[in-house]
């Protein structure tokens, strides 16, 4: 246990988010997801599973150490419902209103197709694995820097 550290930040969650480089993507998945397909494929080849928990909450712990990258116009995307555009299911309501939280703001988070996400998530540094299996629960996070 660390002082200031959330507790669900793991040993492996913490390398994957300390080793990623300014730009570089997470992809953050619901429990329906590819994940170890698209894990293989990704910068790092690594995983971390989280079962057991709420996409939002792990989505806010992630946030308390990731600087989310403040260059690129979209930093943290999500994935389109499949055949309706323009819903935003719960799961997806629920991160929006932590990411809004972490950043003091509103930040949309725009949408990309499915097989447009998963071909984004192939270029993500890792990925995180929610045990939250509420459909479109899929994210990306681009890491930002630090200002020193």
């Amino acid at each position: 246990m660390l002082k200031t550290i959330d507790p669900l930040l793991g040993p492996d969650l913490l390398w994957l988010l300390a080793a990623m480089g300014h730009g570089d993507d997470l992809a953050v998945v619901d429990a329906n997801h590819p994940a170890e397909t698209i894990a293989r494929a990704t910068i790092s080849g690594r995983i971390v599973r989280l079962p057991g928990l709420a996409m939002a909450e792990v989505v806010r712990a992630i946030l308390t150490v990731l600087p989310i990258d403040d260059f690129e116009p979209d930093p943290i995307r999500r994935m389109l419902v499949v055949g309706d555009a323009a819903a935003v299911p719960a799961v997806q309501k629920e991160v929006e209103a932590a990411v809004a939280a972490a950043r003091a703001a509103p930040v949309p988070l725009p949408g990309l197709e499915r097989f447009a996400f998963y071909t984004a998530a192939r270029r993500a540094f890792g990925v995180v694995q929610v045990g939250d299996a509420r459909p479109y629960g899929c994210f990306l996070l681009r890491k930002g820097v630090i200002a020193g």
